[in-house]
């Protein structure tokens, strides 16, 4: 595969927090589920995309440990408060930790992980906290029924809805109108 390659995210959304982020690596597209994460190939795109690629290796075992974080976070995002997916988070977060340290420009801190292949899944499950932290009202799904994909709210009055306006945001606008009319 060439860097051209790579470069191509196929997904419809991406720019979105890490976490969020590795949620989408599965989506619906003309009604069949995609997953960009079937092959170190996906992953490399995934980890490229999401500003990760020069951190983590592209491999095998990191492809497996990062299809079980996604996993877990699914849980975790999807089941606020479910005691059995917050275990399933800790345990991806049981991987890694944050090393303090004293740097030239003051104070830092650095993930650190005995098997570097949980780095990335570690990373997204770790933002996660970070989002809940912030504005845990602000994690979404998508709010059209046939769309699995996910978003942070930065919204000014936080009533966004959809994962885009242009795509699901209109599917639903459209479908309301059908019916409307259909009714007539």
């Amino acid at each position: 595969m060439s860097d051209t390659d790579i470069d191509a995210d196929p997904r419809p959304l991406i720019g979105e927090p890490v976490s969020l982020d590795l949620l989408n690596t599965r989506w619906i597209e003309d009604g069949e589920h995609k997953d960009l994460l079937t092959s170190v190939d996906g992953l490399r795109i995934w980890l490229r995309s999401s500003g990760l690629g020069d951190r983590f290796a592209a491999d095998a075992p990191t492809l497996e440990k990062t299809r079980i974080a996604r996993d877990a976070l699914g849980a975790a995002v999807d089941g606020r408060g479910d005691a059995a997916a917050t275990a399933r988070a800790d345990a991806v977060l049981d991987h890694g930790r944050i090393r303090a340290m004293l740097t030239t420009e003051g104070p830092g801190e650095r993930a650190e992980f005995a098997d570097p292949a949980w780095g990335p899944g570690w990373t997204a499950v770790r933002d996660y906290l970070d989002l809940l932290r912030t504005a845990p009202d602000r994690i979404r799904a998508c709010a059209h029924e046939a769309c699995v994909l996910h978003f942070f709210d930065t919204s000014r009055n936080g009533t966004r809805r959809w994962c885009s306006m242009a795509v699901c945001g209109n599917r639903a606008k459209a479908s309301r109108h059908y019916a409307r009319t259909k009714d007539s």
